[in-house]
């Protein structure tokens, strides 16, 4: 009947959408199917689906998981952030300084850590909304400023964290960063990152804020005229990715137990790459935190597997370059709303 036709053309367009929508999970899900069937063997056993390495493969994607629902908020209104790499070496070094060098607690280690990021992003934020100044300038200009920041707080050293209750060593407490809790099997950052990720969701779904996230991806000139606080929600953005930054930085440390000027090199890649392959559009209004934690998920069994199977790192980078384009061009393809 030709009046079914503008019905099955809308379901149509419903289904297609909805594949999109979730395309990280059947991403996800293909690669574990695939990292199952070419694991190596040991005995029989499936080495990649041994408990050690499933909690090893989510500790490796922590740092990284945390820094890119930092920038899914920044990608949602169509910003980028590119210091956020920068930003986590400059709150390693500050955690290793403040305790080995300075006699912090952890507590207070930990609060003016977070504070350094909350600042950084919220001036990068300002630059951004009140100075419409480009993302990527400002952020470009971001990383090299807390790259040199690091080097100058270290002295251009790494600083080791060695733990006890005399000078220049930190407290035990911060060690349990780099533990195991529930009978030594999860990984303390792993437990961190799943805590981001749920306060994240919640976030995003239940917050008016989330709302106006996604109308100024849309269309910042329609969200404007609507009323919608576009400066404040762009600077938010923006601090919620200096704090997940240095919140990763914190847990660096922990794991390394030092502090370097060069850590989080290139980590800004790795966690765009993560919001991408979750579905998130660069050109913002269309994601979702739990797309991003499929996307880190998916690249962090991606580098396990070939890991595992020995793979020359430079076709490692080779494989992953290629389904982060691909995970790119497919969004090329989404129906537009």
């Amino acid at each position: 009947m030709p009046g079914d036709l503008p019905a099955q053309r809308s379901k149509r367009t419903d289904t297609v959408e909805t594949l999109f929508k979730f395309q990280s999970f059947f991403g996800l899900v293909a690669v574990f199917i695939a990292a199952v069937i070419f694991s190596p063997r040991n005995d029989g056993q499936i080495l990649f689906l041994s408990s050690d390495n499933l909690f090893n493969i989510v500790r490796a994607v922590s740092e990284i998981g945390i820094i890119a629902i930092g920038l899914t908020f920044v990608i949602l209104i169509g910003g980028i952030d590119l210091s956020v790499g920068s930003v986590l070496g400059l709150a390693a070094v500050g955690s290793a300084v403040l305790m080995v060098n300075s006699g912090y607690g952890v507590w207070a280690t930990v609060v003016v850590v977070l504070l350094a990021g909350i600042v950084f992003g919220f001036l990068q934020g300002a630059a951004v909304a009140l100075l419409g100044v480009q993302a990527f300038i400002v952020t470009l200009a971001g990383l090299q400023i807390s790259r040199g920041l690091a080097r100058m707080w270290s002295g251009g050293e790494t600083v080791q964290i060695s733990y006890g209750d005399g000078p220049g060593q930190a407290p035990m407490l911060f060690s349990l960063l780099g533990e195991r809790t529930f009978g030594g099997v999860v990984p303390i950052p792993a437990l961190i990152f799943a805590a981001v990720a749920v306060i994240a969701i919640l976030f995003l779904r239940s917050s008016a804020y989330s709302r106006h996230l996604y109308a100024i991806g849309g269309n910042e000139k329609a969200a404007r005229l609507s009323g919608v606080p576009v400066n404040r929600v762009k600077i938010i953005a923006f601090v919620i990715a200096g704090f997940c930054a240095a919140l990763a930085g914190i847990v660096h440390a922990g794991q390394l137990n030092a502090g370097s000027p060069n850590d989080g090199t290139a980590y800004e890649l790795d966690g765009i790459a993560a919001v991408v392959v979750g579905g998130t559009s660069l050109a913002g209004g269309r994601g979702s935190v739990i797309g991003t934690i499929a996307g880190a998920l998916l690249l962090g069994i991606l580098n396990n597997i070939l890991s595992l199977n020995s793979v020359n790192t430079d076709l490692q980078l080779l494989i992953k370059g290629l389904v982060i384009v691909a995970a790119a061009a497919l969004q090329r393809l989404r129906p537009t709303a």
